[in-house]
């Protein structure tokens, strides 16, 4: 493993969205920065394996940090990705109330949205739902114009060249296995395909994502996340221009995530999901996707999309999320903390982490900024 004899200012582990983010951050601002990831290149887990979407804040409390950098990663993403050539669409989103017992459900929606810095949202009647998306059935919809979609590859590359560009050192097919911490120092050992090496650091940041709590624990502070597996299904190319903005139905409060929802691509591609199911960490076959669960789907994206036919649906991917909410747990934040001096610790960084990487950035490099 290559790197340079002296120590370096950060360590970096993983290399995901949030982590390439975090790197690019402290790069800029001069600091020597090291980037570890075990795969063979960046974006590997749950950076290439969501709905693209980049989301505007309207489901987080208030004042937490979902919706802060959910809010501010919106305007900064949108922004970046102009910058850089990375495609992305506003193409706007459509919450839908399916019944009239719906509605004050997305009133509660406008009021967090707005009070989150969403400023854009407005309700929508049953016969504005129809002039908006005639195949959609719903009495009233929460329309949020900034709500769009990225390219997440291309994204992934350009917080890469960024990174790189400015200095930092990305180092793949390098597991983290034992993190030990000093006074001022941070020594993380690390097995690359050439046996195992350590590098000292004043400062880490542990972005490792789906092994986030493994890390930190590797550090002596402990974090427990729980895997939830999305699956998504697509639709047939014949459905794909029946909807031009994305759509998703009021979410449950009793349920985890925002209900199967339809997305679409750059591409023109739409898309069913994620639904929401505990996994065991690690097990076979986690990312298949069962075909015998496209009747749920199907039931589910029906009640907004009546044209839909079962047939139109077929497997497509599946998706890991970092979770700190438990499968009998309330609601959870994300973590982005300073558990020891210079160790900042990154986990739960489900959604909206893709929309809030490049503010996830700001503030961890306003963190150990401070701290060196």
């Amino acid at each position: 493993m290559s790197r340079p004899e002296a120590d370096v200012d950060v360590i970096i582990v993983g290399a995901g969205v949030v982590g390439l983010a975090v790197a690019g951050e402290l790069a800029q601002a001069g600091l020597t920065t090291v980037v570890l990831e075990r795969h063979a290149g960046p974006g590997r887990e749950t950076s290439s394996r969501n709905s693209e979407v980049i989301h505007a804040g309207i489901y987080y409390p208030p004042g937490s940090l979902r919706a802060r950098l959910c809010v501010r990663g919106n305007r900064l993403l949108y922004r970046f990705c102009e910058q850089n050539g990375v495609a992305t669409r506003a193409l706007g989103k459509l919450i839908v109330a399916s019944t009239d017992e719906e509605i004050p459900l997305l009133e509660d929606l406008l009021r967090r949205g707005q009070a989150n810095g969403a400023l854009d949202l407005r309700l929508v009647d049953g016969p504005g739902v129809a002039r908006l998306e005639p195949a959609v059935a719903a009495v009233a919809g929460l329309l949020s114009p900034s709500t769009g979609i990225v390219d997440t590859h291309g994204l992934t590359k350009a917080l890469e060249g960024k990174a790189r560009a400015l200095g930092a050192e990305l180092l793949y097919r390098c597991e983290v296995i034992d993190v030990e911490p000093g006074e001022r120092s941070y020594s993380v050992t690390v097995r690359n395909p050439s046996g195992s090496e350590q590098l000292v650091s004043r400062s880490l940041v542990n972005a490792a994502g789906l092994d986030s709590d493994r890390v930190s624990a590797m550090a002596g502070v402990p974090y427990r996340l729980h895997w939830c597996k999305g699956d998504y299904f697509s639709v047939s190319s014949r459905r794909a221009s029946s909807v031009s903005r994305l759509v998703y139905p009021v979410p449950n409060p009793h349920l985890v995530g925002l209900g199967v929802h339809i997305t679409l691509d750059l591409g023109g591609r739409m898309r069913l999901g994620p639904d929401a199911t505990y996994v065991e960490r690690e097990a076979g076959g986690m990312l298949d996707v069962d075909p015998l669960k496209s009747a749920s789907f199907w039931t589910a994206a029906r009640r907004y999309l009546p044209s839909l036919a079962l047939g139109d649906l077929q497997p497509d991917m599946a998706g890991i999320r970092p979770k700190l909410q438990g499968p009998a747990d309330g609601w959870r934040d994300f973590v982005v903390q300073e558990d020891r001096p210079g160790l900042v610790n990154l986990v739960g960084i489900d959604s909206p982490g893709l929309t809030a990487c490049l503010a996830i950035g700001e503030l961890v490099g306003g963190v150990i900024r401070k701290y060196l």
